[in-house]
């Protein structure tokens, strides 16, 4: 994860200095719901923007630069979110549950043996019935530059214990250095109740 650490030296096409439009429409539509686990928070724009909303939030990243500059955000904006360096991967070690968690950019950077370490982790941090939204690239953005793209499929096979995919949608991933950003997911996905789980 040091690349992404070094990424955030300078300002990476991804931190668009606000919210992705596609949140900001998951909010309006009363999607986001309760406390928020916001996996990959980089510099904090969701994790900020829920918690002006009136939610409890956490917002955790790999890079200890984009959790630095997330902090003075919030100090500025007179906000309180727990922001904190955490690996995606060992989100069972936060040893708390949340309503939602929400990833922008987390998911298409996993590895196909991360991913089930990752829905494992993603499922002992969310209450049973707590919904998880995800944006990645998707499989219909041209080969080139930026992240691995995700077809429908690898998130269904990814999901496919345990969970409920509520829907895959077409979506398009807001970038600082491109007017049209890139052809993405949005992923909206439930955790069952797991044995003898209230």
């Amino acid at each position: 994860m040091d690349f992404f650490n070094q990424a955030y030296k300078g300002r990476p096409p991804w931190d668009i200095g606000r919210p992705q439009k596609e949140f900001v429409d998951l909010v309006r539509d009363g999607e986001i719901t309760g406390s928020v686990l916001d996996i990959g928070c980089g510099t904090g724009e969701h994790a900020l923007f829920f918690a002006a909303k009136g939610h409890e939030v956490w917002g955790v990243d790999s890079a200890p630069l984009a959790i630095g500059k997330a902090k003075e955000k919030a100090a500025e904006r007179g906000l309180s979110v727990h922001f904190l360096v955490h690996n995606a991967l060992e989100l069972a070690s936060l040893g708390r549950r949340f309503d939602t968690a929400t990833d922008s950019g987390l998911f298409h950077t996993l590895s196909d043996e991360d991913r089930p370490v990752f829905a494992e982790n993603l499922a002992a941090v969310l209450v049973p019935g707590g919904k998880y939204f995800m944006l990645c690239f998707s499989d219909f953005e041209p080969p080139g530059y930026g992240p691995r793209r995700v077809s429908q499929g690898e998130i269904r096979e990814t999901f496919r214990d345990g969970w409920t995919v509520n829907y895959i949608r077409p979506a398009t991933f807001e970038s600082r250095t491109r007017e049209q950003g890139p052809k993405a997911w949005l992923s909206s996905i439930t955790r069952l109740r797991g044995t003898g789980e209230e």
